[in-house]
C-alpha cells in the first residue's frame, strides 16, 4: 500500500517522506507536484536546493531562534531526501552508515577514511 499523507508512521518519518518522494518522482509529466518539478529540472536544481537549505539552516543556527532552526532543518532534511530519491538511495543506507560510525571517535573515523 503506498504511503499517503494520512498514514505516515511516527516512528520513521524520514522513511515515510522518502517513500512519498519516490511516488511523486514517478508522476506523469504535467501532474502538479513540487517534488516532481525538482526531478524534472534535474540534479543541478536539486543540489541547488540542498545548498540553499543548508545555508538557511546555518543562518538560522547563528540567529538562535530555535523555532526557525527547526523549520530550516526540516527543509534541509526534506531536500536531502529528494537528493537521495534522485539516486534511489534509501534512508536506511544513511542509518547504516551512522550505526557503523557510532561509538567511533570522529578523528579516528576520518583518519580511517583517508587511508582507504
Amino acid at each position: 500500500m503506498p504511503v499517503s499523507e494520512r498514514n505516515i508512521p511516527s516512528d520513521d518519518i524520514l522513511e515515510a517522506v522518502y517513500q512519498i518522494i519516490l511516488q511523486r518522482k514517478q508522476l506523469a509529466d504535467g501532474e502538479k507536484s513540487y517534488v516532481k518539478s525538482l526531478f524534472d529540472k534535474g540534479l543541478d536544481k536539486i543540489l541547488s536546493k540542498v545548498g540553499e537549505e543548508a545555508t538557511e539552516t546555518a543562518v538560522a543556527g547563528k540567529g538562535g531562534d530555535k523555532e526557525e532552526l527547526v523549520y530550516e532543518v526540516a527543509d534541509l532534511f526534506f531536500h536531502v531526501l529528494v537528493l537521495l530519491g534522485y539516486y534511489e538511495i534509501p534512508p536506511e543506507k544513511i542509518y547504516a552508515e551512522l550505526r557503523r560510525r557510532f561509538g567511533l571517535s570522529g578523528i579516528a573515523e576520518k583518519a580511517a577514511r583517508t587511508k582507504s
